[in-house]
């Protein structure tokens, strides 16, 4: 675990309405991100924003089974879902409202780079030992941002495993390096949104089983060749610039999750 420094301040105001009933614009929670990103106000359904946004990239990983959360700027019933499901997930006051507590525990559990406390940028540029994200399809700035919620993915999978660590043994590769490896000609780990994943306390098929319920639009794992040693996951669905069809293929039928579309 690496070091984590933020700043909290106590805020007074507690919401118990739900997001519907609010009629009037709450004041602002007074929390702090060192060195990322501060919310400015309570976010609830019918809100919209780039501050919406930047909430679905940390919550995405709580999309629910087959799901994804768009990061659309939107706050939709699928984002107060997701905020519910993180909310319970770390022991907060369940209401679908991003507010302080929600903030606060956002704040908490990630670093200085907005990167989730568990997972670096370096791990999730390691296919062939780094290569500053550039030799891929898309901008390093594309890339980095596509690493960025591919990790609070992973972020809220290890939750969900019982905060037991998750290991990225590939993350993004450049062109060369997928070549090198033998990967898929248009490999969603060229764009970022890729991570191949071991773990030492829970078996690839935990793994594989409990990340049909993070987000992750493409499972690879036991039972596929080439993949049993491994699970990977990948956000296919929500890739527009690649040559595949935005749709679900999850396939580990070790695992009992027979290989197709969904």
């Amino acid at each position: 675990m690496r070091v984590h420094t933020f700043k909290r301040a106590v805020v007074a105001l507690a919401l118990a309405l739900p997001g519907a009933a609010i009629a009037s614009v709450v004041a602002a929670p007074a929390a702090h991100a060192d060195g990322c990103y501060t919310w400015n106000r309570t976010l609830y359904q019918g809100r919209s924003g780039s501050d919406v946004r930047q909430l679905q990239l940390r919550i995405a990983g709580w999309a629910g089974n087959n799901d994804i959360v768009e990061l659309d700027g939107r706050f939709g019933p699928k984002t107060a879902a997701a905020v519910r499901r993180f909310q319970s997930a770390y022991g907060l006051e369940v209401d679908g409202i991003a507010g302080s507590q929600t903030y606060g525990k956002l704040y908490q559990i990630q670093d200085d780079n907005c990167t989730p406390r568990h997972f670096s940028w370096s791990e999730m540029d390691e296919g062939c030992g780094g290569s500053g994200w550039t030799g891929g399809p898309l901008s390093s700035g594309q890339t980095r941002q596509n690493a960025l919620e591919t990790m609070w993915k992973l972020e809220a999978l290890r939750k969900s495993l019982g905060d037991k660590p998750l290991i990225v043994t590939s993350g993004f590769r450049s062109r060369t390096c997928n070549n090198q490896v033998g990967g898929a000609s248009d490999s969603q780990h060229l764009y970022g949104n890729a991570a191949d994943l071991v773990s030492r306390d829970r078996s690839l098929c935990q793994v594989a089983r409990q990340a049909r319920n993070h987000g992750f639009s493409g499972i690879i794992g036991p039972g596929v060749s080439g993949h049993n040693s491994h699970v990977h996951v990948d956000s296919r669905r929500e890739n527009n610039q690649d040559r595949s069809a935005n749709r679900t293929y999850w396939a580990a039928p070790d695992c009992g999750i027979p290989a197709g579309y969904r």
